[in-house]
Parts: structure tokens; sequence; C-alpha cells
């Protein structure tokens, strides 16, 4: 009879941990946070909606490692973990938790995650020169050749004509070339300069032309197009 009651004593003591009911609620714990309003939860469970605020803990989880996660809106969200000793639980310890502004978002063009939302919003409008960011931004030109004195021409090759029109081609200097200067292409955004190429082309008498592209959304990030032409001689026509 004895074993019966032994058995059914533990089944019952077993059934209550199980449930939690056997846990009394024995340590009180103060969470606090700077500013205060932040939801806290205790090893994933939300404990409460807003600090300041005091809990209460059985000893079974106030006696162990515990993971409070703080939560504002606005606010970084930040773990504090602590561990107490029964003795310290006795005096109603507090959890304080100093919370940090979170940086303000840059709103990003969806199409292009590099790019802000108020440079997606930009296009190159001669009636309106130097307002974007693409005009801003000083591009270094540098060009050399050997032998020197090549007529330096540049023009505007378009994937996208219906924005961005195609242009001739325009005379700069002879090499060496060095200039520093922004892109007034109109029509011009960062979302279609990878579509737009600059097409270089270096041109001597008795020389073979040469010609190089560069991707304008390359140069806008790099802040430079640059390149040195080595000529080659033409070679004779006439009958030996």
């Amino acid at each position: 009879m004895k074993q019966i009651l032994r058995k059914t004593a533990l089944l019952i003591s077993i059934i209550l941990v199980a449930t939690g009911l056997a846990s009394a609620k024995d340590y009180t714990i103060t969470l606090q946070s700077n500013p205060e309003g932040a939801q806290v939860y205790l090893n994933g469970v939300l404990v409460t909606t807003s600090t300041p605020a005091i809990i209460e803990l059985p000893k079974k989880v106030a006696t162990k490692a515990m993971m409070f996660k703080f939560e504002k809106k606005g606010y970084e969200t930040k773990t504090v973990t602590v561990q107490y000793s029964k003795n310290q639980l006795k005096y109603s310890p507090v959890v304080l938790c100093e919370m940090e502004k979170k940086a303000p978002a840059k709103t990003v063009s969806a199409n292009d995650p590099t790019v802000t939302g108020r440079q997606a919003a930009q296009r190159v409008d001669r009636n309106n020169g130097g307002a974007t960011d693409m005009e801003a931004t000083i591009i270094r030109w540098f060009f050399d050749s050997d032998p020197r004195g090549s007529r330096v021409m540049y023009r505007v090759i378009s994937n996208v004509p219906n924005e961005v029109k195609n242009t001739n081609e325009t005379y700069l200097t002879t090499t060496p070339y060095e200039e520093t200067r922004g892109f007034n292409i109109p029509g011009l955004t960062y979302q279609n300069s990878r579509n737009v190429t600059i097409e270089v082309k270096i041109s001597k008498r008795g020389y073979e032309d040469q010609v190089k592209r560069y991707n304008v959304r390359q140069a806008l990030d790099q802040q430079e197009i640059s390149g040195f032409f080595e000529l080659v001689p033409k070679e004779s026509t006439a009958d030996e």
C-alpha cells in the first residue's frame, strides 16, 4: 500500500513540475530600460510589454542564466544575459538595458540598391544644368599616346536611345590630355548610366585610329576615365 502511495505522490509531483504548478514564484526581478517603454523577452518568451516592470520568477528559472531581449521601436534590439546567485536574488536585482537609436535607413531604388532614392529620381536636363549628383561628380579624364600629338575625340553611345541620345564625335584636344569634368549628358540617370558608354578615339596622320570605350556608371563610381594608346603606323598602299 505504501509503495502505491509513493508512486502516486511521485506521479503527482511529475505532473506538477511538468505543468509548472510545483514551482512557486519565489524571486522578483526589476526590468528597466533607457529609454523606457521597451518590450522584454526572457529566453524567447514575452514577460512585459513595457518597461519599467517587476516580474516574478520561479527558482528553477531565476537561478540559471537568463537572456533578456529588449525591443523598442526606433531603437536597436539588445540582449542582456545575467545569472544571479540565490543570495543576489534575495535583494530583487535590477536588469538595466541602455538602448541605442537606430541609424536612419537610406531610401534606395528598388531597381538598384546602390543608388539612393534621391539619386534615382535625378535626370540630367540641359534646362536645369548642374542640378544632379552625376553632374557634380568630378571625373578625371586622362589620355596619352605614343607618339604624342594625337587628336582626342569622344562620343556618347547609348543602349537606351529613347532616354539618352547618341552623339556625334566631339573634339577635345591632342595628347597628352588631362582634365576634370562632370557628365552633362542629357537624359542620363543613375539607372540608365549602366547602358551608356563613352567612346574615345585617338587619331593621328600616318597611324591607325584607336578606340576605347568606357561605361558611364563605372566612370561615375571610379571618378575617372583614362587610357594609354600605343599607335600603330599605317601600312603603305603604294606599289613597290
